[in-house]
C-alpha cells in the first residue's frame, strides 16, 4: 500500500514539473536553466542546498523529457497534461485506476496557484475528429499518431 502512495506522489511531482513552464521553475530562478530549459550551470557547480534541491535527478529527467515533448509539439499546456497522463497510464495500467485522483489533484494545484483559468484560456476550438481517441485526460482527447501519443490539438493540425 505504501508503494502505491509513493508511486502516486512521484507521479504528481512529474506531472507538476512537466506542466509548469520552465520560467516558473526554481532552477530557472537560480539561473540553472534558461526559459527553454537549456542547462546554464552544470550540476557540479551548484553549491547552495537550495540550488541542489531545485535541480535533482528527477528535475533533470523531467526537463529533458519536457524538451523532447516540446519538439514533438503538444500544442498547449493542457495538451501536455493530457499526454503526460496518457503516457503514464500507457506505461503502467495500474495508474488508470488513479486517473480521476491524479486529474483532481493537478486541477486543485492549478486552482490554488491561480493557473487554472489561464490554462483553460490556452485551449482552442478543435475540428470534429472521426478517429477514436486512446483516452481522454483533463478533458483533452489523446490520439495515437505514427506510434506516438498526441493531444487533440496536435492531431487536428495533421487533418
Amino acid at each position: 500500500m505504501a508503494s502505491r502512495a509513493i508511486d502516486l506522489l512521484i507521479t504528481y511531482r512529474i506531472v507538476k514539473l512537466l506542466t509548469t513552464p520552465f520560467d516558473k521553475q526554481e532552477a530557472f530562478k537560480f539561473g540553472i536553466i534558461d526559459k527553454d530549459g537549456k542547462v546554464l550551470r552544470k550540476n557540479k557547480s551548484l553549491r547552495l542546498e537550495k540550488e541542489r534541491k531545485s535541480y535533482t535527478i528527477l528535475h533533470r529527467f523531467v526537463f529533458n523529457l519536457k524538451r523532447i515533448l516540446k519538439r514533438v509539439g503538444l500544442g498547449s499546456r493542457l495538451g501536455s497534461f493530457a499526454v503526460a497522463l496518457a503516457l503514464l497510464i500507457k506505461e503502467d495500467q495500474k495508474f488508470a485506476q488513479h486517473q480521476q485522483l491524479i486529474e483532481k489533484t493537478v486541477v486543485s494545484y492549478l486552482k490554488e496557484n491561480n493557473m487554472y483559468e489561464e490554462l483553460l484560456e490556452e485551449s482552442r476550438t478543435i475540428p470534429e475528429i472521426d478517429k477514436e481517441p486512446v483516452g481522454t485526460y483533463f478533458g483533452v482527447d489523446v490520439f495515437e499518431q505514427n506510434g506516438e501519443l498526441v493531444s487533440e490539438y496536435e492531431y487536428a493540425k495533421a487533418l
